[in-house]
C-alpha cells in the first residue's frame, strides 16, 4: 500500500504517523475453506504485517525451513515449553502439538507490530483469554460443507480416511463461529481476501490503538492557542 503523499506538489508537511499499538490478526477456519491462502496473500501484500511462527512437534514436510514455517521441536521440548508457561496459545491437532512462543510477540505489539496467527478455536481462545485487547479474530467460512468436501478432496494430499477426519473436525470447529468478531464466506478468493484486508485497515485505525493520539491531539490545541 502506497503510505505516500499522492504528490510533492501539495503544499502539505508530511506528519509521520501516530505511534500506535500492534494488534493480533487471527485468521482461523477449518482445514480447506482458504485461512492458508488468504494469509499468504496478506503476507505477500502487506510488509507491516509479520507471521507468528509457530513450534510444532510435527516432522517437516519438504521446502519447509525450520524457523520460517514453523518452530520443529521435540515432544519433550515442547512439553518443557508448557511447564515454562513459554506459550501465549497451545494445542494437540491430529497427534501433534502446535503453540504459539510468546518470547518476542509482547515486545513487537508494543512497538507497533502487527502480528498474523494461523490457529483454530481452541488457540484463538486462549489468546482472547490472555490479551483481549489486542485480539482480532477472525472465522472464514466455506461456501457449503459439500464444497470443503471438494476443496479438501482435489488436494489429492490425504487418504479418505484423513478427509473423513478433517471434515468431522471441521464441522466441529465451524459450531465456534459465533466466538468470532468477524466472519467472512469465502465463496470467492478474490472478494474473501478483500474484506479480510478491510477488517484489518479498520482495526488498524481503532482510537483505542493509536497510542500516541493524545499527544497528537494535545499538540494541536496547544498550537491552535499559538496562533
Amino acid at each position: 500500500m502506497d503510505r505516500t503523499s499522492d504528490s510533492p506538489a501539495t503544499g502539505l508537511h508530511e506528519r509521520p504517523a501516530l505511534q500506535r499499538r500492534g494488534l493480533m490478526f487471527i485468521l482461523s477456519s477449518p482445514s480447506g475453506a482458504g485461512k492458508t491462502t488468504i494469509a499468504r496473500k496478506l503476507l505477500a501484500a502487506d510488509p507491516a504485517l509479520a507471521l507468528s511462527v509457530s513450534a510444532t512437534t510435527r516432522p517437516m514436510r519438504p521446502g519447509e525451513v525450520d524457523g520460517r514455517d514453523y518452530h520443529f521441536v521435540t515432544r519433550e521440548k515442547f512439553d518443557a515449553m508448557i511447564d515454562d508457561s513459554a506459550f501465549l496459545e497451545w494445542a494437540h491437532v491430529f497427534g501433534h502439538s502446535y503453540g504459539t512462543p510468546k518470547s518476542h510477540i509482547w515486545a513487537g505489539l508494543k512497538e507497533g507490530q502487527d502480528f498474523l496467527f494461523d490457529i483454530d478455536w481452541q488457540g484463538t481462545q486462549q489468546l482472547h483469554q490472555r490479551a483481549e485487547a489486542d485480539v482480532v479474530p477472525v472465522f472464514i467460512l466455506p461456501p457449503s460443507i459439500d464444497e470443503l468436501r471438494r476443496r479438501l478432496t482435489a488436494r489429492a494430499t490425504d487418504d479418505p480416511q484423513v478427509i473423513e477426519a478433517r471434515m468431522e473436525r471441521a464441522r466441529a470447529e465451524i459450531s465456534h463461529w459465533h466466538d468470532y468478531q468477524y466472519v467472512v464466506v469465502n465463496d470467492d478468493i478474490d472478494e474473501c481476501y478483500r474484506q479480510v484486508r478491510q477488517i484489518l485497515e479498520a482495526e488498524r485505525l481503532r482510537r483505542a490503538r493509536q497510542t500516541g493520539l493524545v499527544r497528537f491531539v494535545r499538540e494541536l490545541t496547544e498550537d491552535g492557542n499559538r496562533a
